[in-house]
């Protein structure tokens, strides 16, 4: 359960863990204690194994508008040490989402920017509202990218447009980030709730050890050769065959029934 206040609520309902950014006044931008919260709740979805499908939204009319600079520049004026907060907290959410053995859905609920778009840039899904866009705001304050966004952004989008929104950076309307390949659906903001609620029910009820198979594949066939991928995909399969699951769904396929998965 979350507590109170909190900047970062965690609720887990019938197996959809739902992390939510909860600073809307600051549009949801990471101060350190976001930053640390989010990051832990992020690996207890990772661990919990009633957890099959995870879900990462905002709380107010943003996503996130990533660093929350007026803390960084608190903390310069009056002296105190800063902490190498993309090792200590931005690495390990990207990491922990891209590594998720389990679905991750980004209900894009409003702009994301920096940091903020990058997280959304890592999961597996992006609802977004027809409000809502994206902005690569990090050379607008003379900075590099960080939390993945040179490695996902290319992935979407290709490299040369990468190059564009990075060194150029705008904000990317909903049906602009749709024609892209960022945003995977979009939908009026009264439907967001719905229709993220719907897919992450969906995968949360299915083979989940598949799904986090095929993430491993794609992830690994992306930064391998042919050759390799196979060998990788024959690793997998084997992994994948001998599950429960595919037990399951082989029967059922035989008896012309439909599955029900336990995730294992």
């Amino acid at each position: 359960m979350t507590e109170p206040h909190a900047p970062v609520s965690y609720e887990v309902a019938d197996g959809v863990a739902t992390i939510a950014l909860a600073r809307p006044e600051s549009l949801n931008a990471f101060d350190d204690a976001t930053k640390v919260a989010f990051r832990d709740h992020l690996h207890d979805a990772a661990a919990d194994d009633t957890v099959r499908c995870v879900v990462l939204t905002g709380s107010g009319r943003a996503f996130s508008a990533g660093q929350d600079l007026k803390e960084l520049v608190a903390k310069r004026d009056s002296g105190a040490p800063l902490s190498n907060t993309v090792e200590e907290h931005y690495n390990p959410m990207v990491l922990a989402i891209t590594t998720m053995p389990k679905p991750v859905i980004a209900a894009v609920n409003g702009i994301a920017a920096g940091a903020g778009a990058s997280l959304a840039f890592a999961a597996d899904f992006r609802i977004v509202a027809e409000s809502a866009g994206f902005n690569l705001a990090f050379a607008g304050i003379a900075l590099s990218a960080d939390t993945g966004a040179s490695w996902t952004l290319q992935r979407l989008v290709g490299f040369p447009k990468a190059t564009e929104l990075l060194l150029l950076p705008r904000t990317i309307r909903a049906d602009e980030a749709l024609q892209l390949g960022i945003a995977t659906q979009v939908v009026p903001d009264d439907e967001l709730a719905d229709v993220v609620r719907e897919l992450a029910t969906r995968l949360a009820a299915g083979p989940t050890l598949a799904y986090a198979s095929l993430k491993r594949a794609l992830a690994y066939s992306a930064t391998h050769s042919l050759p390799e991928a196979l060998t990788n995909e024959g690793r997998l399969m084997a992994l994948t065959g001998a599950s429960e699951d595919h037990r399951a769904a082989v029967n059922a396929f035989l008896a012309k029934e439909k599955p029900t998965f336990v995730g294992r």
